[in-house]
């Protein structure tokens, strides 16, 4: 009889690195001991420890943290891409955020990121018809963190929102790949439309702060949106727009606006 091959270990350089960053912190501070067992060192995968973290922070006398850890598990369970979403949303605030030393802080300290977590979950709740349990996700998260994402919006994976106040994404929002946002930042409507009214933003854009973009229009990949901007019409590829309302003023000035996270009007 031929001997059993070994299986193979599953790699995860992110939870691993996590992992480890947990141990440093309980090394230099014991204070930060409970907080990191709970959050990371007790969980065998990321997906837990991002159940357990959305279920602490969304849990209130309406619901209890244990019923809200239940549907995050099913929901991570259900849905791989969930946690894959994580993991580029991780790596992205690490590779984007000065502020942002350890893939660690995200899931203990980022509220923006957090907020993100709690809406895919709520986005797959809204998917399986499962609506009101998805709304109450978008409440909380608007109580707790000061972000409104309705969870029938689509944001695709490697989303950085920078501070994280006050953002709104509306219900037929749709966001690309590799968006990087700062705070007070609105994709909404004009309060015109009833039906698609949200904006489309393409791959790879950089949303400035306090940038507003309105209505069933797309901004296109690559493009930077100039902080405190209010942006009514389309906006090609690769370029910038500024103003209010909106023009371009430019062109992007790099091929990945997003990722340099230059707000500098100089072409």
């Amino acid at each position: 009889m031929g001997q059993k091959q070994p299986q193979l270990s599953s790699v995860d350089p992110v939870w691993e690195s996590i992992q480890a960053e947990g141990q440093a912190i309980i090394a230099g501070e014991p204070a930060m001991a409970g907080v990191v067992y709970g959050t990371v060192l007790h969980h065998k995968s990321l997906e837990s420890a991002l159940a357990y973290r959305i279920s602490q922070k969304l849990a209130s006398g309406d619901m209890s943290e244990s019923v809200l850890n239940e549907v995050c598990v099913e929901a991570f369970r259900d849905a791989p891409e969930l946690g894959q979403a994580a993991r580029a949303d991780i790596v992205a605030v690490l590779d984007r955020d000065p502020a942002c030393h350890r893939s660690i802080q995200p899931l203990l300290y980022f509220k923006g990121f957090q907020a993100v977590q709690a809406y895919r979950v709520a986005h797959w709740l809204w998917l399986k018809g499962r609506k009101d349990m998805a709304y109450f996700i978008q409440m909380r998260c608007s109580e707790v963190f000061g972000i409104d994402i309705h969870p029938g919006a689509v944001i695709g994976k490697g989303l950085m929102i920078d501070h994280a106040h006050s953002i709104v994404i509306g219900e037929t929002a749709v966001v690309g790949d590799n968006v990087s946002m700062l705070h007070s930042v609105t994709l909404g409507g004009t309060g015109k439309e009833d039906d698609d009214r949200h904006p489309k933003i393409g791959n790879g854009v950089l949303l400035g702060a306090g940038a507003k973009v309105l209505g069933n229009i797309h901004v296109g990949h690559c493009s930077r949106i100039a902080a405190g901007s209010v942006v009514l019409s389309d906006v090609p590829p690769c370029k910038t727009v500024a103003g209010v309302p909106a023009k371009v003023v430019g062109e992007a000035g790099c091929d990945q606006p997003s990722h340099e996270m230059d707000q500098l009007l100089n072409g």
